[in-house]
């Protein structure tokens, strides 16, 4: 069995052959840097696309090469899972030193206090960066990427608008767009998937999914992919635990509506005959997906935001529900992860109950781009549970 570390680490590894449209824009990224670190003009490139189009990739070989002939150089990523993997990929590599990588507002208030500015900055995972103060975490400014910008000469972007999930860090296309307008900027789009070995037929039905639309029946071309509902969780989980045997990196995850308090102690995932606590703060420097004990936890989408799973099963909790015309519709109310709606000033009543739909939305889109080999899906609702089923395994019987 491949050992889950080297899976994870190699993954974002500077050794993995780039495609042609990726190494495109790699080099279309060192030009831009390359001519504005000498005009020192705050300028801002951004690099946008879905889960799984190969942003972080990108990144990290870029890093690796400007940071060993750009001085003042930072890999920012406010992902305490992901900072784990590419401080250990920095540990692995010559030249590459562990204090490159920092969380941003660590590296925002040091800057501050220092009174300096730097060469370089890369942020990975963009849209988790807070666009509002957070005191609970130390940052007292008002939005981090334009402090973050504020503080170097040329700062690199990777940006999903689909991967937002709180308020507090409540971001799309537009706001982004809007604050680097001032500055000398470039944005390019990277649109091809790479992660998930679905067809592209699934991957437009899962975004049709997601978006609300009217659930149709799966394509009969799924692709080499393994992509199944259950009407039993706790069976879904028997497949996880096989597939985990054989080929590792397989997990169970959820969406919030299961009890979750950041009080140390565990809170069980109850779904019929299925019964595991949520996973546990990681106080190791190893990913949550990578410890052998996590077999028997509940993911979340902070700690599988950014990586890669063989196969995942995820269980689509109380907040999602069949609706009369056969779409997945959202209930806020039956939320209980407390991070994720935090109320802002800069957010009428009507934006903010708008952002609570599509923040949901987002974190199972988060979920339903993890897995490489294979999906398999239970949903609390009892409707929504039964449509899946017959929209999803009806493929199956037919081949």
């Amino acid at each position: 069995m491949q050992s889950l570390e080297s899976h994870t680490l190699n993954a974002f590894s500077k050794n993995v052959q780039l495609t042609q449209k990726q190494n495109q824009v790699l080099h279309t990224i060192e030009a831009f840097t390359r001519d504005h670190l000498e005009k020192a003009d705050h300028a801002v490139f951004v690099l946008m696309g879905d889960a799984g189009t190969g942003k972080s990739l990108i990144l990290n070989q870029l890093f690796t090469n400007l940071a060993q002939n750009v001085t003042d150089a930072y890999f920012l990523v406010n992902h305490p899972e992901l900072l784990k993997v590419y401080r250990e990929l920095a540990g692995q590599t010559p030249h590459m030193l562990k204090k490159y990588y920092q969380r941003p507002t660590s590296f925002i208030n040091k800057l501050h206090k220092l009174g300096k500015r730097v060469n370089l900055t890369v942020i990975d995972e963009a849209h988790l960066l807070l666009s509002k103060p957070d005191h609970y975490n130390n940052y007292y400014g008002n939005n981090q990427l334009e402090d973050i910008m504020a503080l170097s000469n040329v700062t690199i972007v990777v940006f999903d608008p689909h991967q937002v999930l709180r308020t507090k860090s409540f971001w799309n296309k537009e706001r982004l767009l809007n604050l680097v307008a001032s500055h000398p900027h470039q944005v390019v789009h990277l649109k091809q998937q790479f992660r998930m070995q679905a067809s592209p037929q699934l991957m437009d039905w899962l975004d049709h999914f997601i978006d609300g639309d009217v659930i149709r029946p799966v394509p009969t071309d799924v692709g080499d992919y393994d992509f199944r509902a259950f009407a039993d969780a706790q069976q879904m989980f028997q497949l996880i635990i096989k597939k985990n045997n054989r080929s590792g990196l397989a997990r169970m995850t959820s969406t919030s509506g299961y009890p979750s308090t950041l009080d140390g102690g565990k809170h069980l995932v109850n779904e019929g005959n299925f019964h595991l606590p949520w996973d546990q703060y990681n106080f190791t420097s190893t990913p949550w997906a990578e410890q052998p004990q996590t077999i028997n936890e509940v993911g979340s989408i902070y700690t599988v935001q950014g990586f890669d799973l063989n196969y995942i099963g995820i269980i689509i909790g109380p907040p999602f529900y069949l609706t009369a015309d056969n779409r997945l519709g959202v209930d806020p109310s039956k939320v209980t992860d407390v991070e994720i709606f935090k109320r802002r000033p800069d957010m009428d009543n009507q934006v903010f109950g708008q952002s609570k739909e599509t923040l949901l939305r987002n974190s199972l889109n988060v979920l339903l781009r993890r897995g490489i080999k294979g999906m398999y899906l239970h949903a609390h609702d009892p409707k929504l549970e039964a449509y899946l089923e017959q929209m999803i395994n009806q493929e199956r019987l037919n081949h």
